[in-house]
C-alpha cells in the first residue's frame, strides 16, 4: 500500500516507517524538521531511510493548509498514520501557538486530505495525558476525559473530538492511540530517560520530580509500532452496541475507535533509574524535586481493547529495553 507516515524524523514516526518499508509498503515520509529538540538527532534519523526503495521524503508544515491539500492531492494515500505533533508537557506552558498550529491546526489539515481523497483509514498519535486529572486506575478508554491539565494534553483530547466529527459526518474510518511513555533506540532527548542517560554519563544531578514519587508505563518502540501498523491494517468500524443513552466514550456509531498503547506495567521513577544506573554502569546525582507544572503522577494503561482488537501483548522487560537504549546511545553518541 502507499501510506503517508507523518513525523518520520521524530522518535515514533521513524520507527513506523522502517517497519512499513520493511514490509513492502510504499511510504511517503513527512516532516518539517524542527528545532524543538537537536536536529541533528533528526537528520541521522532520516539518513537512515538513504537507498531505501519504496521511500521518499518530503519537508512539509502540517498547518501550510495549500501544500498539505496538493500533496494528498498528488499521491492519493490509501492509509494515513499520523505521528507528527508538537509534543511535550512543560514546553506547551511555554509556547502555547505552537500546539496549535501543529495539533489543531494540522490536525485539522489532516482530517481535510483524507476526507477529500478517499483515504481508508486515519490512525493517529493522542496520548496518556489526556487522562489528566483522572484517578482511577488503571488508565481505561472507558474512561470519561473531560479535565486534562496541560495544553498539550487538551490538544491531544481536541484531536479525538475532531476525528470523531469526521467518522460521524463523512464515514471516514479513524483510530487514535493513547501512548504511554514511550522508549529505546533513537528515543526524544527531551524524554527522561534520554535526559538522565546523558547527565549520569556527564557527572551532572538528574533531576527527579515530586520527590520520586511518580510512575510510568514504559513501553519499548517495537512493541509500540507492533500496535501502531496493527491498528492501520485493521479499519475502524462502528459500535454496533453504542448507545447515546450511554455513551462509551472509546467507541461510537461511527467508524471511530480510541485505545491506549502502553506496557500495562507502572514502574516507579526510582526503579527506572535502578536500571538504567546497571546498564550504564554508573551511579546517579539525584536532585529531588517538586512536582511539576502540567505533569500527572501516575499513568497506567488498560490495554484490554486493544488486546482485543488485534492480539497487542507488549514483550520487552524495561530491564531489556533500557539495555537496548543505552547501546544505542553509547554507539551513536560516541560514549
Amino acid at each position: 500500500m502507499k501510506i503517508l507516515v507523518t513525523g518520520c524524523a521524530g522518535f515514533i514516526g521513524f520507527h513506523t516507517a522502517q517497519r512499513l518499508l520493511a514490509r513492502g509498503d510504499e511510504v511517503v515520509g513527512l516532516d518539517i524538521v524542527n528545532d524543538y529538540y537537536d536536529v541533528r538527532l533528526k537528520e541521522a534519523r532520516l539518513a537512515q531511510f538513504e537507498g531505501k526503495p519504496g521511500f521518499r521524503f518530503v519537508k512539509l508544515d502540517l498547518a501550510d493548509r495549500e501544500g498539505m491539500a496538493a500533496l494528498f492531492a498528488r499521491e492519493r494515500f490509501e492509509r494515513v498514520v499520523h505521528l507528527a505533533a508538537q509534543a511535550g508537557v512543560r514546553y506547551s506552558l511555554l509556547n502555547p501557538h505552537a500546539y496549535v498550529d501543529s495539533n489543531l491546526v494540522g490536525f485539522t489539515n489532516i482530517l481535510e486530505g483524507c476526507r477529500h481523497h478517499g483515504v481508508e483509514h486515519l490512525t493517529y498519535a493522542s496520548s496518556s495525558s489526556v487522562y489528566g486529572l483522572n484517578s482511577e486506575m488503571p488508565f481505561s478508554v472507558h474512561h470519561n476525559v473531560d479535565h486534562p491539565i496541560s495544553l498539550y494534553a487538551a490538544s491531544k483530547k481536541a484531536n479525538e473530538l475532531m476525528a470523531h466529527t469526521y467518522s460521524h459526518l463523512y464515514r471516514l474510518p479513524t483510530t487514535g492511540l493513547r501512548f504511554f511513555t514511550v522508549y529505546g533506540p533513537w528515543g526524544r532527548p527531551d524524554m527522561a530517560m534520554f535526559i538522565f542517560a546523558k547527565a549520569i554519563l556527564e557527572g551532572r544531578p538528574i533531576p527527579i520530580f515530586n520527590n520520586g514519587r511518580m510512575e510510568r508505563d514504559f513501553t519499548y518502540i517495537d512493541d509500540i509500532v507492533e500496535g501502531v501498523v496493527r491498528v492501520s491494517d485493521r479499519i475502524a468500524q462502528p459500535n454496533p452496541d453504542w448507545s447515546a443513552a450511554r455513551p462509551d466514550p472509546g467507541t461510537s456509531s461511527a467508524p471511530f475507535r480510541l485505545y491506549n498503547i502502553g506496557n500495562n506495567n507502572p514502574v516507579q521513577l526510582l526503579r527506572m533509574i535502578e536500571i538504567l544506573e546497571q546498564a550504564l554502569g554508573r551511579t546517579a546525582i539525584r536532585e529531588l524535586q517538586p512536582m511539576q507544572p502540567g505533569d500527572v503522577a501516575r499513568t497506567f494503561a488498560d490495554i484490554d481493547a486493544l488486546s482485543a482488537a488485534v492480539g497487542f501483548a507488549p514483550s520487552t522487560p524495561l530491564a531489556t529495553g533500557i539495555g537496548r537504549f543505552v547501546e544505542w546511545y553509547r554507539g551513536h553518541y560516541g560514549v
